[in-house]
């Protein structure tokens, strides 16, 4: 994967196909998940270098246009931020686990970003929108001083934007919670 991650959200499926399609021509990036979300939204996650990033990120926010939600784009992002995504992770140990809630797809990436960049944890699951209305979450594993410090970063990226719904820390969580994580 590339060292950038940008990211542009629509409201017209159509829309958001039509600009992936612009968006891949311009720059050399590479599509890590291009889907429909609840309610009817479509959003674009691509990785690349950070010029390509930033370009490519540009056509998506220029061809949107009136269906254009939100767009980012991170330099230097957190490679666990990609397996996160695809739900490929399968930490070793489970210690405290946290979970952050956003009404926005895009925020919780950046969210998620800032909580791997900044304490030592390892991610469980990042989902973006898919069956949850629109909404994103991130659940996250570590020791109980670590993952309380990653929900405070991540309530701080949110609630500068209101697009926090919730976030809790379970520090001793059941083992019969964990295969329902996983």
């Amino acid at each position: 994967m590339g060292n950038a991650i940008g990211m542009v959200e629509f409201t017209s499926i159509a829309k958001g196909i039509f600009t992936v399609d612009q968006m891949v021509k311009v720059a050399e990036v590479e599509v890590v998940a291009a889907v429909s979300t609840c309610p009817g939204k479509y959003f674009v996650i691509i990785t690349g270098d950070v010029a390509s990033v930033e370009n490519s990120v540009q056509v998506g926010e220029e061809h949107a246009k009136e269906y254009l939600v939100d767009f980012i784009m991170i330099p230097n992002v957190s490679q666990d931020i990609f397996p996160a995504i695809s739900g490929a992770t399968m930490p070793e140990h489970m210690g405290a686990i946290g979970i952050v809630e956003s009404f926005s797809i895009s925020t919780m990436v950046i969210a998620a970003d800032a909580i791997l960049k900044s304490v030592d944890v390892e991610a469980i699951e990042l989902r973006l929108g898919n069956g949850l209305g629109g909404k994103a979450f991130f659940t996250f594993t570590g020791d109980v001083a670590a993952v309380s410090a990653g929900v405070d970063q991540a309530k701080k990226v949110m609630k500068s934007k209101g697009l926090l719904v919730n976030a809790e820390v379970i520090p001793s969580p059941s083992t019969k919670l964990i295969p329902a994580l996983l």
